[in-house]
């Protein structure tokens, strides 16, 4: 398979194994991809590590076969599903984060980058173009030069470039990556996925989703026991209630 996934601990470990190819991932994949997501969170992880086989993360979209406007659609979809998952993604990055990698990587919470990665959004030398979504993603991320410097002249970032921008939290490798997911798994679950509502939170109809989550945390179980566990000196058992 393409695209395996392992739960172990509450976290979720999504693997992209199309070595041949450098990972690179066409419909067929896209679709296995966000099952793993989609099942990851229906059996109850509380993290999700995305990562690639064979010391790269994704070489981008599997240009041997077509790529068209369905395409992007599809990969929209899946990228807001990642996004959008109420848990903490982390991606683990080592060699190629190209084009759909990189968008991949975009659609994370947290980037973990090893000294073997390497970053480029190459679509001006295929006369192709990333949605707003991702140019936004990347002025976020990056910072607007570093994403007009990729965008506009192909240029090929390194994990130097992408610790000193901002764009990794941490430099390392998939254990890396493990010790972030852990670290996300005992904590409350509606902050988390409140919090991140709150990221992305535009327009009236966000903010109000978001000020709903808001107040229903202040309300939950887990505040309680959260302060209780404060006042008890120990640590807090959250259910996400």
């Amino acid at each position: 398979m393409p695209i395996t996934s392992e739960l172990a601990d509450s976290v979720a470990t999504i693997t992209i194994d199309r070595t041949e190819r450098r990972n690179a991932l066409n419909h067929a994949t896209l679709d296995q991809l966000d099952a793993a997501v989609r099942r990851g969170v229906g059996d109850g992880a509380r993290a999700i590590i995305l990562t690639g086989a064979g010391g790269h993360f994704c070489a981008g979209a599997d240009l041997t076969e077509l790529e068209d406007i369905a395409f992007t659609r599809h990969l929209a979809a899946v990228l807001g599903h990642l996004a959008a998952a109420p848990i903490t993604a982390v991606a683990a990055i080592e060699g190629s984060c190209m084009g759909l990698g990189m968008q991949l990587a975009l659609a994370c919470d947290v980037r973990v980058v090893a000294d073997s990665a390497r970053f480029a959004v190459p679509v001006a030398k295929l006369g192709l173009m990333v949605d707003h979504w991702t140019v936004r993603r990347l002025v976020r991320f990056w910072g607007e030069g570093a994403a007009r410097q990729m965008i506009l002249t192909a240029a090929v970032l390194d994990a130097d470039d992408a610790w000193r921008l901002g764009f990794a939290q941490a430099r390392g490798h998939l254990a890396t990556a493990r010790e972030i997911a852990n670290s996300a798994v005992p904590l409350a679950p509606i902050t988390q996925a409140a919090a991140k509502v709150g990221f992305e939170a535009e327009g009236k109809d966000q903010l109000a989703s978001f000020d709903d989550l808001f107040r229903a945390a202040w309300a939950s179980e887990d505040l309680r026991e959260g302060r209780a566990a404060f006042r008890a000196r120990r640590t807090p058992q959250f259910h996400g209630r």
